[in-house]
């Protein structure tokens, strides 16, 4: 028998190619190949009673897979047995099916008799999970694919009704996202958080100390008269100070106890993009785009998954691999289990992202074909699985409490007693050393050498990035792991948020909007229904709901509230920034800085009255050119990313990720 297997890209069908034989033709059918119109709304919607609605779909084919899917359609009219082959998850199953209606729906194969259609998943490339797949092909999940169309539908239904309203209350050509907004106002609270956060002013008093055997340490003052030290002003500092540097010093206890440190659990979709956040500092979609490359490589299982798990065969190469390579001492004596906290969607929750072979260390992956950013990844990967099943890493912890007359200060040292799974992460910084104290006996006196008092001042909540925005996200349900870097590319290409130093930063456009929608559809803009909806779609993934009563619910309130905010809601300005210069058009009009579709610009505020408009050079002060010394201009990449470059571009070519004197680092996507 002939038969045709279709995945979704070349580099899938290249891989699946290296296991099966000359009976199995393999074409990437290139991602999704029909969708909902783009130029149009695409969905009928029909009143059926009873707060009950109709939804029908007008699928087109995509614009460009004309081509490809004549190949395809080519192909299926040879083969006696269509396996559809695409990710196993909810777009991978829409994407099947959608294949599968195009082929049935060809009136080159109508005619051809008996044409059968399998579905196969597997959750890795690997010679051993393709072969039984095969073995256990299915139909189609028709609950992924409704759970896919609902998503969809949704996203549809908000980003055409809801946008022309932001169009005539806010400002032309914004659009509106059902799980994008929430995601910019968690962003434009942040802020305005940030905003009102008043400082306050506080000392840190640390004491080097000296042993009579000549060992150094540092202690920080704890309490003052037997109660915790709060010191708030310059001059109780100074007094403390002086107190401290006439005082006597004495060891009043020495607190000994060991300490575990217990290893991570192996990633998840969502640990991994928050894994390559802080130590690659990578967004979101870029590691879904490498990991995407590892798995179609036949690298690591399938990464989008909400599960911890490790399959008993993998459990077992992880610790065959401790034990040889780094002995049984850091092997623990059972397999170590994780559990996922939350719900679980058992269709989409097989495995953990692991590495395929696990034999095959990072090491050995340096000179072969793979390009530089898929070794990075690969190596989180690969050590985060095995670290999961290594033993604890223990710590010896000191605690010594020092009197100086009527104060109390403290040492805390940590000394690694046995590295366990840390052997692993020797390189890195570790958190959990401290500094090393020496030996000490209570009531044994000191030396006081240095006494140190620096003001601080409390600094306000962090604003999100891209690790800390998509932990938020899954700790408030909002969105799903495999949606968190399309919400993230989003809401920057849509000029809601700009990113500064890796930070998310609201701009105009995106707090007005937000203004807008919490004033006029605070139901839709709520993190707690958004978070029912994401449960919603899960339950239609399960079989437990249908998603024709699930969109129905939704679109009947909310439906009406477009009438009503359409009719009586009134527009919404957004806020610019006068630059204190009179515009040189009018002669009227102030300068300001607004922000646009494609950044900020220089603008009359007599607009549409005046259409003067300028760009705008945000230079950066205090900072020169490395290679020329002009000026630094504060640019952007086409992906929104905040870059340093010499205002005499294109003559002067440098540019850097950081301001000049940080860190050096070359520009580049």
């Amino acid at each position: 028998m002939h038969k045709l297997i279709i995945v979704e890209s070349p580099t899938k069908t290249k891989s699946l190619g290296k296991y099966l034989g000359s009976d199995y033709q393999i074409m990437a059918s290139m991602g999704h190949v029909r969708d909902l119109p783009k130029s149009k709304f695409g969905i009928e919607i029909k009143e059926e009673g009873k707060g009950e609605y109709e939804f029908k779909p007008s699928y087109e084919l995509m614009e460009g897979k004309g081509e490809q899917v004549k190949k395809l359609e080519d192909a299926a009219t040879k083969a006696d047995e269509i396996i559809l082959a695409s990710d196993p998850d909810r777009e991978g199953e829409a994407i099947a099916w959608h294949v599968e209606h195009i082929l049935m729906d060809s009136r080159r194969i109508a005619k051809k008799e008996k044409l059968k259609f399998k579905r196969i998943a597997f959750h890795s490339i690997t010679k051993e999970a393709i072969l039984e797949a095969l073995e256990h092909p299915r139909d189609i999940d028709m609950n992924l694919v409704d759970a896919q169309q609902a998503r969809r539908f949704l996203d549809r239904l908000v980003g055409y009704k809801l946008s022309p309203i932001l169009w005539k209350k806010v400002r032309r050509g914004l659009s509106a996202g059902r799980v994008q907004s929430v995601a910019v106002r968690l962003i434009v609270e942040r802020e305005r958080e940030i905003d009102k956060f008043k400082p306050v002013e506080y000392w840190q008093i640390l004491v080097t100390v000296e042993t009579k055997k000549g060992e150094l340490f540092e202690i920080e003052l704890a309490k003052i008269g037997g109660k915790r030290a709060e010191v708030h002003d310059s001059e109780t500092a100074k007094k403390i100070l002086s107190e401290l540097e006439n005082a006597d010093y004495v060891v009043l206890n020495v607190k000994k106890s060991e300490r575990k440190a217990y290893p991570h659990p192996p990633f998840k979709t969502s640990t991994l993009q928050q894994a390559a956040a802080n130590v690659l500092s990578w967004s979101a979609k870029k590691t879904m785009n490498v990991a995407q490359k590892l798995y179609e490589q036949g690298d690591i299982t399938y990464h989008r998954t909400d599960s911890f798990n490790l399959a008993p065969v993998a459990l077992e190469a992880v610790r065959k691999y401790i034990e040889d390579i780094y002995g049984a001492k850091y092997l623990p004596a059972t397999p170590r289990i994780y559990k996922t906290a939350g719900k679980v969607v058992a269709q989409e929750a097989h495995e953990a992202v692991r590495p395929t072979h696990i034999e095959v260390s990072p090491d050995k992956f340096i000179g072969q074909e793979m390009a530089h950013d898929q070794e990075k990844l690969y190596s989180l990967i690969w050590r985060r699985t095995i670290g999961c099943q290594m033993a604890d890493a223990v710590f010896d912890d000191t605690k010594v409490v020092v009197g100086a007359g009527d104060n109390e200060l403290t040492a805390n040292g940590a000394v690694i007693k046995f590295d366990g799974w840390k052997k692993l992460f020797l390189k890195e910084k570790n958190k959990d050393e401290q500094q090393v104290l020496p030996i000490l006996e209570n009531g044994e006196k000191i030396d006081k050498k240095k006494v140190n008092g620096e003001q601080k001042f409390t600094q306000p909540p962090a604003r999100y990035n891209d690790a800390s925005l998509i932990k938020e996200l899954e700790k408030r349900g909002i969105g799903r792991p495999s949606t968190y870097a399309a919400i993230i590319s989003t809401i920057i290409d849509r000029r809601y948020v700009d990113q500064k130093e890796r930070k998310f930063v609201p701009t105009s456009i995106g707090m007005a909007v937000v203004d807008f929608l919490m004033d006029n559809f605070p139901i839709q803009m709520d993190y707690e229904f958004t978070a029912k909806m994401e449960n919603e779609l899960d339950e239609i993934a399960e079989g437990k709901l249908k998603w024709n009563k699930m969109l129905s619910q939704f679109w009947g309130a909310f439906s009406e509230k477009l009438i009503k905010v359409d009719k009586d809601s009134a527009r919404v300005g957004v806020p610019t920034v006068s630059t204190g210069e009179k515009c040189p058009t009018c002669k009227e009009g102030d300068v300001v800085i607004r922000d646009g579709k494609y950044g900020k610009f220089l603008s009359c505020s007599r607009y549409p009255e005046c259409k003067y408009t300028a760009p705008y050079i945000e230079y950066v002060d205090g900072v020169s050119c490395e290679k020329c010394g002009k000026r630094v201009v504060l640019k952007k990449t086409r992906t929104g990313r905040d870059f340093y470059g010499c205002e005499d571009y294109p003559n002067c070519t440098w540019a850097s990720w950081h301001k000049p004197g940080v860190k050096k680092e070359e520009v580049g996507e």
